[in-house]
């Protein structure tokens, strides 16, 4: 059995270009998905937040159009560790066999500039762990930083949730910046597959998701270099 840490988002809005807080969270079949996958195969899941807040689900991401017609909220309820994660600054990474990022725009809001997420990130990079990160949660990868002030990204060939996917949702306008525009400036190789397909990119031990979509294959991916 192998031991997952899950990096969730602690914030409950993204601060859009004209100040306003748009309600948000982590989106529920990110979470989900790869939870789903990786009890299933008999692997333990454990979660960290920023400050060990609460992670909450972006309410929008509930709708049963977004989970098959199925009410989610049930099964969320029943994963009874999400109330009480553990402080992201007290993860030892060496504890842990792979990281998940799930997305939900709050890393936009959180993960994006927190340290502690930083080091968690670098730390299992350079662990050769299986890393992996989906949709709007590779905005994490912004905090992560050497010590020259290089991005350990830079270089990797990776995706996320786009440009397109973002103007098509009706937020690209509002955004105060895009995810595909900053991943590019890292240095990274990002790779768009078409808007709302499952679309995955493993480069050496990153793996990463374009969007929701691609939260279950992501997690098989994992699953396959886990044995």
């Amino acid at each position: 059995m192998s031991t997952i840490l899950f990096v969730l988002t602690g914030a409950r809005h993204w601060t859009l270009n004209d100040g306003t807080a748009h309600p948000t969270g982590y989106w529920a079949e990110e979470l989900l998905a790869p939870y789903r996958a990786f009890t299933a195969a008999g692997h333990r899941v454990v979660f960290a937040t920023p400050n060990g807040a609460e992670p909450v689900v972006d309410r929008a991401s509930l709708a049963p159009e977004a989970n098959d017609g199925k009410d989610v909220e049930p099964e969320i309820a029943a994963i009874t560790d999400l109330t009480s994660p553990l402080d992201l600054a007290k993860v030892d990474v060496a504890e842990y066999d792979a990281v998940f990022y799930p997305g939900g725009h709050g890393p936009m809001e959180d993960l994006a500039i927190d340290p502690d997420s930083g080091r968690v990130l670098t730390e299992t990079l350079d662990s050769g762990k299986p890393l992996a990160v989906v949709c709007h949660g590779p905005a994490a990868l912004l905090a992560a930083q050497r010590e020259d002030g290089t991005s350990p990204f830079a270089g990797y060939r990776l995706t996320g949730f786009t440009n397109a996917e973002e103007t098509q949702a009706g937020l690209a306008p509002k955004a105060p910046w895009l995810l595909q525009d900053r991943l590019t400036a890292l240095g990274a190789e990002f790779d768009e597959g078409p808007a709302w397909q499952p679309h995955v990119v493993v480069d050496r031990n990153l793996y990463t998701g374009q969007n929701p979509a691609s939260s279950a294959p992501l997690a098989a991916a994992v699953l396959t270099r886990l044995g």
